[in-house]
């Protein structure tokens, strides 16, 4: 992948990648005599354990290159050392003569840490992880010697792994369950989003404890199918759930990871912010990087008009940081290629600005209202299994301005208190704010897709009124 660079004579190319191994073994090619050096085993022929010169000081293993012709020093984290001026300098004294020698100096290093006085001389290359045929030759060769069959699926679902990330889950897999589990592989590759720090792990939430919302959930199950392998379909990205507090917006976010059959990631857009200049910004860029890699997954962020809000004038509040956290993360969720949904959810989207909620971001943007009388019973029964209480399901009907979050809440109350008692005490967002309410509502029939299910109305029957001539009106 590097001989077009050796072959136009670039003296000094940085190699980003945390496969160390992979990425000595995938740059080696004729025509030139390639070394490796570490500070612990000195220079090294490549692709040996033969050492053919103990030097444990950089300088020195850069040096190495002024007095050799057609050849490649591999030099593994390097960036470490690249605080040392003396490093800088035999970088700065040997670019010119390794150009007209054909050699090449190659850092192989999983961060780009360039000082400013090198930028003129690296050339940045990136090596990107194994792809699902690559994971699949590991695994094959993997199961082979122990008469497993080999799982593609469990290899899709690797898909971000290094190579010794793949193979570790492969093993832990066969030793755990006796053939390679795409779940298992899935909980590896989990470790990506722990160590991190930047994301957390929910449990998706059983699509049988979500009442109502039915034009939702056929909305997600007809796009499901996009995502499947063999698919030509648009894939969608983003979905933003805008309603009433308390309708269950958060619970469908979670239940959509059940319905994908995918992990669920929250990702906390405050959590990302800090005090130091960049940084914030800097672990955005990270945060999306480690989604990137990890594919196949529900990322949850709730409440994001307060995470956004006020984008327009963070500038004079926090030094344009939110802003520059918006954009990135804008562009991102439209040019990503990597097979992820994004669940918003948002109780006020009016505060959020236009360019978020505009055409090619979201596919969709759908309203979240008060139950209706269907979606009442059913979110009673729900909370009936859920709480083990027996109440009516026509009990319903006297719920008419009840969230379901407000329904649950009447449920736990009523194992103290009672049903009744409990009824006339809980006092619905409806009627105490109904202004605010009404006015969501008004703004949302006309922008945004209703996500309840709809109102199926009776088919009446036409009265036919007979009259029997002559007859007896006794």
């Amino acid at each position: 992948m590097l001989q077009p660079y050796l072959k136009s004579g670039t003296p000094a190319i940085c190699l980003i990648t945390p496969e160390p191994d992979r990425g000595e073994k995938i740059i080696q090619c004729d025509e030139w005599s390639f070394f490796t050096w570490d500070c612990l085993r000195g220079i090294r022929k490549a692709g040996t354990q033969q050492t053919i010169n103990e030097v444990t000081d950089p300088v020195e293993a850069i040096n190495f290159l002024n007095g050799c012709k057609d050849c490649v020093l591999i030099m593994h984290n390097l960036h470490l050392f690249l605080d040392v001026p003396e490093v800088v300098q035999a970088i700065q004294n040997g670019v010119y003569q390794w150009k007209s020698t054909g050699c090449a100096l190659i850092t192989i290093s999983p961060v780009i840490k360039l000082n400013q006085e090198l930028h003129p001389f690296f050339t940045v290359v990136d090596l990107p992880l194994p792809d699902t045929e690559e994971l699949h030759v590991i695994q094959k060769e993997l199961v082979k010697p122990v008469n497993i069959k080999p799982n593609k699926a469990a290899s899709r679902a690797a898909k971000g792994l290094t190579e010794f990330q793949a193979e570790c889950s492969y093993a832990l897999s066969i030793i755990q369950t006796g053939f390679v589990s795409t779940k298992v592989v899935t909980n590896s590759k989990a470790q990506m989003i722990r160590k991190s720090g930047l994301m957390e792990f929910w449990t998706p939430e059983n699509i049988k404890n979500v009442g109502g919302l039915g034009n939702l959930k056929q909305f997600i199950e007809s796009r499901k199918k996009a995502f499947d392998a063999d698919s030509k379909m648009p894939k969608p990205k983003g979905i933003l759930l805008v309603g009433i507090p308390g309708t269950g917006k958060s619970l469908s976010c979670k239940a959509t990871a059940s319905i994908m059959g995918w992990p669920l990631i929250r990702l906390d857009i405050g959590g990302l912010k800090n005090s130091l200049v960049g940084e914030s910004e800097r672990r955005m860029r990270e945060a999306t990087k480690v989604i990137d890699a990890f594919g196949e997954a529900v990322i949850w962020l709730d409440e994001i008009e307060k995470a956004f809000a006020g984008t327009k004038s963070s500038g004079d509040s926090d030094g344009g940081t939110t802003a520059s956290m918006f954009g990135h993360f804008l562009t991102w969720l439209q040019e990503t290629k990597t097979p992820v949904l994004v669940m918003a959810t948002a109780n006020d989207i009016q505060k959020l600005p236009p360019e978020f909620i505009r055409a090619g971001r979201f596919d969709a943007t759908f309203f979240v209202d008060l139950p209706t009388p269907d979606e009442r019973r059913e979110v009673l029964k729900i909370m009936n299994r859920k709480y083990q209480t027996d109440i009516p399901d026509d009990k319903a009907i006297d719920l008419n301005d009840f969230t379901g979050a407000e329904i649950e809440q009447l449920v736990k109350d009523s194992l103290f208190d009672g049903y009744e008692n409990a009824f006339e005490q809980l006092v619905p967002l409806a009627r105490t704010m109904p202004e605010e309410i009404k006015k969501l509502q008004k703004w949302a029939y006309t922008r945004a897709r209703l996500a309840n299910t709809p109102i199926v109305k009776s088919q009446g029957s036409r009265r036919i009124r007979t009259e029997i001539k002559g007859g007896d009106n006794n």
